[in-house]
C-alpha cells in the first residue's frame, strides 16, 4: 500500500488507489484556490501601494508649499500605532548657508508644550497630590500677589483657560521686551518672571465664565508642579512622560541640555503689525523683505507655556501615545477630552482642542504652537489611525499680514489631516 509524507513529516498510509486519486484531486482544487487568491491578493495591493505612494506623494507636496509660500523649511511626521509610517522635510534650515532642514533637526513647538503639562498635572490629580479645584493662590501664596482671579480660578480652569487671568503675552511691554527691540537675546527668564507684566491687571473675566486663551495659566499650572512635587517641572516631564515612552528628541530649551547644532534657525514675519507692536532688534538681521532672523534668541520666556523643542517624529510618538491612554486614566482622558465649544468649528478640552470641518466631516484633535521664530502643529483624525505633526521655522506672533503657518491654520490643518488619513487607509488595507 503506498506511502506519503505529510507537511509534518509523518507517514500517511491510504487505504487504497481511490483515496489517493481524491487527495490528488483535493491537492489539485487547493492549489488553484490558492492561486486564485495570490492573483486577488497581488490586484488589491498594487492599487494599496499606489495608493500609498499617492499619499505620500500629497503630504511632501504640502511641505513644499509651505516653503513655496514664505515658511523658510519644514519638518513633519505622520503616525500610527505602528510608529513613524513617514517623515517630509523642505526648505532651509538656515538661509545664509542654505543647509537644508533635516528630518532630525529640533524646532519650537510653542504652545504643544502645554500638553505636556497638562499630563503631568492630570497625573499629579491621579495621585492625590493636586486637586483639580486646587487654586493658585492654594499652592504658591504670595507668588500670585495681586494676580486677579488667582485665589479663586481652579486647576481645572487654568487647563482650559477659563481661569480669566490675564496673559502676559500680549502685554504691551511684555511683546517688546519678550519678543520685540528690548528683547535680550542672551537673557535666560526666570520661571516666574513674566507674572510681573499682568500683576495688578483687571481679569478678562470671572472665573469659569468664559473661554479665553492665557499663557499665564501654564505659567502658573508649572509653578504648582514643582511646588507640589519638589522637582522642576522639566525634570517631571522626562520623568513621567519622555522616559518611559523611549522618546529622547524633546526638550525645554533653556532648561536643560540640548543639541544645539540640531536647531533649525528661527525666522519670524516681521510686517508692519510687528514692527509698531514689538519693534525690530538690532540683534535680529533682515534677512529678506519682512522677514528677521530672530535665531540668537531662545525660548526660556515661554518656559510651561510654550519652551520646548522637538523633533517631528519624536512629537508624532509623543501624540500617539497621549491619544491611547497611555499617559493618563481614562478617568483623566476623559476630562481632557471634556469639550467646552470656543466657537462654531471649535471646542476646548484640558488641554486640547477639537476642530472639526463638516463639509468632509474632518475633525482633528491636538495642539497648534507659535512663539518667535518657530510655528507648530500636532493633531490627530479622530475616530481614525493617523497622527500628524508640522514644524517650521517661521513665526508670525504679533505679526498682521503674515501668511499662514504650514499646518498651524485651519486650511493647513485640514489639508495635513485629511492627507495623513489617507495614508493611514492605504497602509490599514494592506
Amino acid at each position: 500500500m503506498p506511502e506519503y509524507v505529510d507537511r509534518n513529516g509523518a507517514e500517511v498510509r491510504w487505504a487504497n488507489w481511490g483515496a489517493r486519486g481524491l487527495r490528488v484531486v483535493l491537492t489539485t482544487v487547493i492549489q488553484a484556490a490558492l492561486g486564485a487568491l495570490l492573483l486577488l491578493s497581488t490586484a488589491q495591493s498594487q492599487p494599496t501601494a499606489a495608493q500609498q505612494a499617492a499619499a505620500r506623494a500629497e503630504l511632501q507636496s504640502l511641505v513644499e508649499q509651505a516653503v513655496a509660500n514664505g515658511s523658510p523649511g519644514v519638518s513633519a511626521a505622520v503616525a500610527t500605532r505602528e510608529g513613524v509610517i513617514w517623515t517630509g522635510v523642505a526648505g532651509k534650515a538656515d538661509l545664509a548657508t542654505g543647509a537644508p532642514v533635516r528630518p532630525d533637526m529640533l524646532f519650537g513647538i510653542g504652545s504643544i508644550t502645554k500638553t505636556f503639562v497638562a499630563v503631568v498635572v492630570l497625573q499629579l490629580v491621579e495621585e492625590g497630590r493636586l486637586r483639580l479645584d486646587d487654586t493658585p493662590a492654594s499652592i504658591l501664596g504670595d507668588v500670585v500677589k495681586e494676580i486677579a482671579n488667582a485665589d479663586r480660578a481652579t486647576v481645572a480652569q487654568l487647563l482650559n483657560h477659563t481661569s480669566g487671568i490675564a496673559t502676559w503675552e500680549f502685554d504691551a511691554q511684555w511683546i517688546h521686551e519678550g519678543r520685540g527691540d528690548r528683547l535680550d537675546p542672551a537673557r535666560l527668564w526666570g520661571k516666574a518672571d513674566t507674572l510681573d507684566y499682568i500683576r495688578g491687571d483687571a481679569p478678562t473675566a470671572p472665573p469659569g465664565v468664559k473661554h479665553d486663551y492665557s499663557n499665564t495659566n501654564f505659567t502658573l499650572l508649572g509653578l504648582m508642579i514643582e511646588k507640589v512635587t519638589g522637582q522642576d517641572a522639566v525634570l517631571e516631564i522626562h520623568r513621567r512622560i519622555l522616559e518611559p515612552l523611549g522618546i529622547k528628541d524633546i526638550y525645554l530649551e533653556g532648561f536643560e541640555p540640548l543639541p544645539v547644532q540640531r536647531l533649525a534657525h528661527r525666522y519670524h514675519r516681521a510686517d508692519e503689525e510687528f514692527r509698531r507692536s514689538a519693534g525690530m532688534n538690532r540683534a535680529f538681521p533682515v534677512v529678506r523683505d519682512g522677514l528677521i532672523d530672530a535665531s540668537r534668541s531662545n525660548l526660556s520666556v515661554e518656559w510651561t507655556a510654550g519652551g520646548m523643542v522637538a523633533t517631528a517624529a519624536d512629537l508624532a510618538r509623543y501624540a500617539v501615545a497621549l491619544r491611547d491612554g497611555r499617559l493618563l486614566r481614562p478617568q483623566s482622558m476623559a476630562f481632557m477630552l471634556d469639550w467646552l465649544p470656543v466657537d462654531e468649528h471649535q471646542s476646548v478640552g484640558h488641554n486640547l482642542f477639537r476642530t472639526r470641518w463638516a463639509d468632509n466631516d474632518l475633525t482633528l484633535v491636538g495642539h497648534t504652537g507659535g512663539v518667535l521664530g518657530y510655528g507648530a502643529s500636532m493633531h490627530w483624525v479622530e475616530g481614525a489611525d493617523a497622527v500628524v505633526v508640522v514644524l517650521h521655522n517661521l513665526g508670525t506672533m504679533h505679526a498682521g499680514r503674515a501668511t499662514p503657518a504650514a499646518g498651524s491654520k485651519p486650511a493647513g490643518l485640514k489639508q495635513f489631516g485629511a492627507a495623513a488619513l489617507k495614508l493611514s487607509q492605504a497602509r490599514s488595507c494592506r
